[in-house]
């Protein structure tokens, strides 16, 4: 037997165990556009059986189905933010759940406040190149319909980064099994919420 499996059989999952510490807190993914928060997002909900929840989709369904760019296009981004401001703030109140956010949504001040009241965040860090070989053939970044959208991105890192580092935890997106990152989501939900590094061990020893 496992050391994992001995640690299953002889009382709750790390993922239980995550998930009573969370009470009525969220799990709140944030980062860049193309990080992997809503992929990741979705498969962190699955392990921890918790709601996935996407604040774009829902802001969208807001809307009557307008989609995020429609939304920038006709309304502007100031009122895309409120907007969005106002379903963060409603879907923290539904905790528990694991709930992905556009990469503009945390450098508002009133969401980063709510986000650290009502929620564990984590910080999906993805380099530029990354980013821009994820997001470059899709046309739903309205932030990036510009002539040079790699400079567009080098420039959001610079203003954003050292937001996104307030982070509770950070977790580095790269070009690996998306159950590696999920993995090390729930290593560090873990070590931050449950303080028994042995267990979180031995998360790592069972990496898909």
């Amino acid at each position: 037997m496992s050391n994992t499996a001995a640690q299953a059989s002889a009382g709750p999952s790390p993922e239980a165990a995550i998930v009573a510490a969370l009470g009525s807190r969220a799990v709140v993914l944030v980062g860049m556009m193309g990080a992997g928060k809503s992929t990741v997002g979705r498969r962190l909900a699955a392990r921890l059986r918790l709601p996935f929840l996407d604040a774009d989709i829902e802001i969208e369904a807001a809307h009557a189905g307008m989609t995020i760019p429609e939304i920038f296009a006709t309304h502007g981004e100031p009122y895309f933010r409120d907007g969005e401001a106002r379903v963060i703030a409603r879907l923290l109140d539904g905790g528990p759940n694991v709930l992905a956010t556009g990469g503009g949504a945390f450098m508002r001040e009133e969401t980063r406040q709510r986000v650290h009241d009502k929620a564990v965040s984590i910080w999906l860090r993805a380099d530029a190149d990354v980013i821009l070989r994820r997001v470059k053939r899709r046309a739903d970044r309205p932030l990036l319909q510009t002539e040079d959208p790699a400079a567009t991105i080098a420039r959001l890192i610079e203003a954003r980064h050292p937001v996104y580092e307030l982070a509770d935890i950070t977790i580095d997106s790269r070009d690996v099994p998306h159950e590696k990152i999920v993995d090390e989501c729930v290593t560090a939900l873990y070590d931050r919420l449950c303080g028994d590094v042995a267990v979180a061990h031995d998360i790592r020893d069972s990496t898909i």
